[in-house]
């Protein structure tokens, strides 16, 4: 059957054609010619769809759009480029086939699978948003409705295309162009959506500029030497990365645990990289890192003293992320950090790494008289990292809730490795395996330790260094692993 003998009847009720149209949307979407059969191609359905394909994308525009972002003209324009187009094709339709109920036919049935589309899309990132979706969604959703883009349109010219019977190498030809043109397109106005953050560059405050030098200093001169013949526990957090507050909020939290509860009040250090505390507390570069590292070490006891050093931010393998513009840092990895580390003169180390990928630490920072702890294997990501958490899944996990509750490290961790494990699964996120690694020598070093850490009500514990560089002599450089029961 021609398009010129094609017959659309129009219902007497609007809601009547209302619903056949969607209907007939369905069906071209599967690419069944039974759309022709159903679409009321009126002017007012033309109007109602129209204006409901664009408040519904811009309900998703306005969903996903970043906080402070304004309306954007331009990104409405590009979008009504598309109903434009199609409507124009309907015209040219309807006149070479000498039948004008064709000219709203291509629109309409356009119009409201992206209607459809719009209002799925706004779905999703509505729960998108709340974190309600798998972590391994995010990089799938990009793909996901850029394919739902180019389903609706190419359904439309398939559609009209066994309707008008043309060869199928001519169908194959439009198709593969049509498919070219719109991803083309697509990632050409990506950058323009119809709500859209102004880019703000980043300003560093002249006050920031002098202050900091000035911070750093008295950071490091409020670091107290040790007390003889006692085990001292210090503790140094880096929150690296500036613009999201999660990674400001957990070290401080955990300073604040280790203070109050742990003692090490007057022994502990944290570099904060955030937008909005640069005339606050020292920032977290290698530099300062460095710095902070050898004051410890030089305060410290090396036989006698721990450090604690808990590191939070992005991550990617080999990499935790030093962020904060608009200054532009290096990023941390395991090797230098291994080398600062030893350059410091600590030997008894603690280290915490909270970041995705953190595994991949592990390698690099053990050794007989340290623990690494991480908040993930080295091919996985962690959780938690958003605008609107205080710690992060890890950091809420180990240290507000096991260590509070816990004597041992190991305990600790292991009882938080749990906890993540649940809430991962129930959030429908891959595990992230969080990682223990015991040096040989901190294992027989660790339990008098922890005794000073955790059980405040003790006598001071002898220094167990002599001990352990006896047993040093005999022992292999061998660590333990600890992995959690429920994840072996």
């Amino acid at each position: 059957m021609s398009l010129s003998s094609l017959k659309t009847i129009s219902l007497q009720r609007f809601s009547l054609n209302f619903a056949a149209n969607i209907i007939a949307s369905l069906w071209m979407l599967v690419g069944s010619t039974r759309a022709f059969s159903w679409v009321k191609p009126t002017f007012m359905q033309f109007a109602t769809f129209a204006l409901l394909a664009l408040g519904s994308n811009v309900l998703f525009s306005w969903l996903a759009a970043e906080s402070g972002s304004v309306f954007n003209e331009q990104g409405l324009v590009s979008y009504l480029i598309w109903p434009t187009i199609i409507l124009l094709g309907g015209i040219i339709l309807a006149r070479r086939a000498g039948n004008q109920s064709l000219v709203f036919v291509p629109v309409i049935l356009w119009l409201v699978a992206d209607t459809l589309s719009a209002l799925l899309q706004s779905a999703v990132q509505f729960l998108g948003s709340h974190g309600w979706l798998p972590e391994w969604s995010y990089s799938f959703l990009p793909i996901l409705f850029l394919i739902l883009f180019l389903w609706q349109t190419l359904a439309l010219l398939w559609l009209f295309a066994r309707r008008l019977r043309t060869p199928w190498w001519e169908r194959l030809i439009v198709l593969v162009g049509a498919v070219a043109l719109l991803t083309i397109w697509q990632g050409n106005i990506a950058d323009q959506p119809i709500f859209k953050q102004i880019p703000v560059q980043p300003v560093l405050e002249e006050a920031a500029l002098y202050k900091q030098p000035h911070l750093l200093a008295q950071a490091l001169a409020s670091i107290k030497p040790n007390i003889p013949g006692k085990s001292d526990w210090y503790f140094m957090g880096v929150a690296g990365f500036a613009e999201q507050n999660v990674f400001r909020s957990e070290i401080n939290r955990v300073r604040e645990l280790f203070d109050v509860r742990f003692g090490t009040s007057g022994n502990s250090l944290t570099l904060i990289n955030n937008t909005y505390s640069w005339l606050d507390e020292p920032i977290a570069t290698k530099t300062s890192i460095l710095q902070g590292l050898k004051r410890i070490g030089q305060q410290m006891n090396a036989d006698e003293d721990v450090l604690l050093l808990t590191l939070s931010s992005h991550g990617t393998t080999d990499i935790v992320q030093l962020a904060n513009p608009p200054i532009e840092m290096e990023d941390l990895d395991p090797v230098w950090l291994r080398q600062a580390l030893d350059a410091s003169g600590i030997r008894w180390r603690v280290i915490v790494v909270s970041a995705c990928y953190s595994g991949s630490f592990i390698d690099e920072l053990q050794s007989p008289t340290t623990v690494v702890i991480t908040a993930s294997a080295a091919d996985k990501m962690s959780f938690g990292c958003t605008n609107t958490a205080e710690m992060t899944y890890f950091g809420q996990a180990f240290f507000a809730e096991s260590l509070r509750e816990n004597t041992s490290f190991a305990a600790a961790f292991k009882d938080a490795s749990l906890r993540i494990r649940e809430r991962e699964g129930f959030m429908g996120f891959e595990p992230s395996n969080p990682q223990m690694v015991v040096g040989s020598l901190m294992k027989t070093a660790l339990p008098a330790f922890e005794q000073v850490l955790f059980d405040k009500t003790r006598p001071p514990t002898p220094s167990v260094s002599n001990d352990n560089a006896i047993v040093g002599n005999a022992i292999k450089d061998t660590n333990i692993r600890i992995v959690p029961e429920a994840v072996q």
